[in-house]
């Protein structure tokens, strides 16, 4: 009897030690602080199995950061993506690890929650969990073994205590969920213009005229002119939309014979040819060159496409191919016919878009220096 009680006695230390160390070890992340969103944005949603929390924003953030992530351990996300320049890297094309230009222009990482879910200017991946492992993958961009990299990772203790507060186990789906996690938290929304929205400033005579052509679509018939901007660029987001492919459009960069694939290498649908997804204009003033391959270095130049270099093809958006600002005007190209005056005034609000707060906000750079400086 005295074994049996023994033995029972045995097992209940044992089940008490086993059920603390669980609890020890399950992660305990707590909702992420101070946590808000423009509610002109409109709704959004976060993933069920990683929403925002501060044990995975910071340790998305420090991955962010790390050059641990490429192959040759020189090369972090923030590489290609500079805070200073809105989260883009101010070249044309994109280098990578390879030193070879990749052929598209590094996108701006704003706003994510909202627009277009589908991501990548071709839009070939549906959430940013699923983009985050690409880049760091990609022979020409960061060119990392995964299993090699949490191999790192896992000998860096301040890695295993990160991980082990935000997720649990160190593996390619919690790295995805720590850089999402760190991605979503990139809202800007404290420009000159969400202050005007606000009621608090006034925008220069230039400024508001360029805000109304930018709302505006041209009606020859009721004498409205308009930059056509907002047919494509929601509102106060300036992305795209999102309702299923709404985001994605052949802005008409070139004709028949040179159009790339675009959305169709995602859909297969000919119809999608040459669609690419339409960026969001936040803090477009600091985000140059333009254009899903980089090919305006001005936004001067973009007015100019848009008022006299539209390429014809089978896919051009209609949107653009009906806007124009003269009655009985050139119908065999498309051309917005927008005077000089109005073309700067367009200019002068899209500047309004920068956000200051934004491109110094320490929440989200670089950990590293951070700490550099305290020590």
């Amino acid at each position: 009897m005295k074994i049996k009680q023994a033995c029972y006695l045995l097992l209940a230390v044992t089940l008490m030690i086993v059920t603390a160390e669980y609890y020890q070890s399950k992660p305990r992340p707590t909702a992420l602080n101070g946590f808000s969103a423009p509610f002109v944005y409109g709704q959004f949603t976060t993933p069920q199995n990683n929403p925002l929390t501060n044990e995975a924003v910071a340790l998305g953030r420090r991955l962010f950061y790390d050059p641990l992530l490429s192959g040759n351990n020189k090369l972090a996300c923030s590489h290609c993506h500079q805070q200073k320049l809105a989260f883009t890297d101010g070249m044309k094309n994109s280098m990578g690890v390879s030193l070879k230009p990749l052929s598209f222009n590094t996108p701006s990482l704003v706003n994510l929650m909202w627009g277009p879910q589908h991501f990548f200017w071709d839009g070939r991946v549906n959430s940013l969990e699923e983009q985050a492992l690409l880049p760091i993958i990609n022979v020409d961009e960061m060119d990392q073994n995964l299993d090699e990299l949490i191999d790192e990772l896992k000998a860096v203790e301040q890695y295993q205590r990160l991980f082990s507060k935000a997720y649990g186990a160190i593996n390619k789906q919690n790295i995805a969920k720590a850089l999402s996690a760190f991605q979503r938290t990139l809202i800007s929304a404290n420009s000159k213009y969400d202050q005007f929205l606000a009621g608090t400033i006034k925008l220069t005579d230039e400024e508001e005229f360029g805000r109304k052509l930018f709302v505006a679509h041209p009606d020859v018939k009721a004498s409205l002119r308009g930059g056509n901007c907002i047919d494509c660029h929601s509102q106060f987001l300036t992305s795209g939309f999102n309702t299923k492919y709404d985001g994605f459009t052949n802005n008409g960069l070139d004709n028949e014979e040179q159009l790339l694939p675009g959305l169709q290498a995602v859909t297969g649908k000919p119809e999608h040819k040459g669609l690419f997804k339409v960026p969001s204009l936040r803090n477009i003033a600091l985000t140059a060159p333009y254009m899903h391959d980089g090919r305006f270095n001005t936004l001067a130049q973009v007015m100019d496409h848009y008022n006299e270099g539209i390429k014809l093809s089978s896919t051009l958006s209609p949107l653009i191919v009906e806007a124009n600002n003269i009655v009985n005007g050139n119908k065999k190209k498309p051309s917005l016919n927008l005077s000089m005056e109005e073309k700067k005034a367009i200019v002068a609000f899209l500047h309004t878009l920068t956000d200051e707060q934004f491109i110094i906000n320490t929440k989200f750079s670089d950990p590293f220096l951070q700490e550099i400086k305290i020590e």
